[in-house]
């Protein structure tokens, strides 16, 4: 039997157990929802996908290493046979903390627990022309428009008989030297290595350029010192002109300017500076930090309210030791879900509620083929064993058997071929019209 609170509420199957109500299905919402089986609740996901997205591997969809759908995998099929767990496919524009309501596009939901997972959006630090003509990389459908772009402006390179225009389709930039912009600046190179003389045999390889641009004064600026010092020397070695201490201060779409005073040409700008917090509308400002993220207290919860709680990316828990919050990486989210879950059954259970301990597993980032840096503890190593490691941690992560096959099956013949799979233009897009990109 189908039944609503409500006239305007979403509709659910009855349930005389208490309400959970989960915005976000990343990785600090499945977490939750994961450990929420079975337990006396109602579990509403919400999210305006109906997939998780592993997002660690958005950089090999954007360069054509691995096809969009195996790094995605259905929410529905992700909870099949969580009796207690319902999906519903929505935007939610507002939540009412004082009704204990989330309101969304296909209606309202009242709760008994909130929890907000929603993530993160890229940071353009108020850079609103790169903002409009540079393309982040924070969702599959930005995955696939960067893979658009990088074959759309070869494609043109190919067939202009302007040898500046040429050069300015041809050159690359990605700004942030963080593991995504690493990963995907070596990406590229390796793209140019060993496709472009294969498929673009008009087009002189040394031609094209990749330029890797950081603010800081060293890549991969959360690893130890000896990962930046890999990481720089063997994006070096593959052709990447890496520019440190350098700020981005403009973009019009073909030319990037610089604190340095430097203008670089450029029709591809991937930005992969920073992000920052991506909370509902409906929370009040004193509960929400410079970065964009909800203030929680120990336990997860937001703080001021014991029915709401805020976890991954969007929540900060300010302490001496993480004064801007915890990382915003995998790892931290996922601990934060378990907790979370563990102490709202604990709450309706009347037991004390468990503090948070974050337990850093290190840290993996890739450059290129056969080359990775591992910060694991107090051990630090690099070369062919730490992309190894890499592999087998990315692929034991990520959701479904199919999946995990998929993505296998495309690094072993990449390993041995030296060859991209994936050079598709699904959909033209043009980063000064989002819109265009679907």
């Amino acid at each position: 039997m189908k039944t609503c609170r409500t006239k305007n509420e979403i509709y659910l199957p009855e349930s005389a157990f208490p309400r959970v109500v989960v915005i976000g299905g990343g990785f600090a919402g499945v977490s939750l929802v994961k450990k929420l089986k079975n337990q006396p609740v109602q579990v509403v996901l919400l999210d305006r996908n109906n997939f998780h997205q592993f997002q660690p591997l958005l950089y090999q969809v954007a360069t054509s290493g691995i096809e969009p759908d195996s790094i995605v995998f259905p929410l529905r099929k992700l909870f099949k046979g969580f009796g207690n767990v319902y999906f519903r496919m929505a935007d939610v524009q507002r939540i009412v903390p004082e009704s204990r309501k989330v309101l969304t596009d296909i209606g309202e939901l009242a709760y008994d627990y909130l929890v907000i997972a929603c993530g993160s959006n890229t940071n353009f630090f108020g850079l609103g022309d790169v903002q409009r003509h540079s393309v982040g990389m924070k969702s599959i459908q930005e995955a696939l428009d960067v893979r658009s772009l990088i074959l759309q402006h070869l494609e043109q390179a190919v067939i202009t008989c302007d040898e500046a225009q040429r050069d300015a389709l041809t050159n690359f930039v990605v700004v942030g030297g963080g593991a995504a912009g690493v990963e995907t600046a070596g990406a590229i190179a390796e793209f140019r290595k060993y496709v472009l003389p294969k498929d673009y045999p008009e087009l002189d390889a040394g031609m094209m350029s990749v330029h890797l641009i950081e603010a800081g004064d060293k890549l991969l600026q959360s690893m130890s010192g000896k990962a930046s010092r890999e990481a720089f020397a063997c994006l070096d070695q593959i052709g990447v002109d890496i520019k440190l201490n350098t700020v981005v201060r403009s973009y019009d779409g073909l030319h990037i300017e610089t604190d340095k005073g430097a203008v670089l040409k450029a029709r591809t700008v991937i930005w992969t500076a920073g992000v920052t917090g991506n909370p509902p509308v409906g929370i009040s400002a004193q509960n929400v930090t410079r970065q964009n993220r909800i203030l929680v207290d120990e336990f997860c919860r937001m703080k001021g309210y014991a029915d709401i709680y805020a976890i991954g990316d969007v929540a900060a828990m300010i302490s001496g030791e993480f004064p801007f919050g915890h990382p915003m990486v995998a790892q931290a989210a996922i601990q934060q879900g378990r907790l979370a879950a563990r102490n709202i059954v604990s709450d309706l259970q009347k037991k004390p509620l468990d503090a948070f301990v974050y337990k850093d597993k290190g840290a993996l980032a890739t450059i290129g083929k056969r080359k990775a840096v591992a910060d694991l503890g107090k051990f630090r190593f690099s070369g062919f064993f730490a992309w190894m490691l890499w592999s087998s941690v990315h692929l034991i992560s990520i959701s479904g058997f199919r999946n995990k096959l998929l993505v296998g099956l495309n690094w072993t013949w990449s390993y041995f071929t030296y060859d991209k799979g994936n050079r598709l233009i699904i959909r033209r897009y043009d980063p000064a019209k989002p819109e265009s990109g679907g």
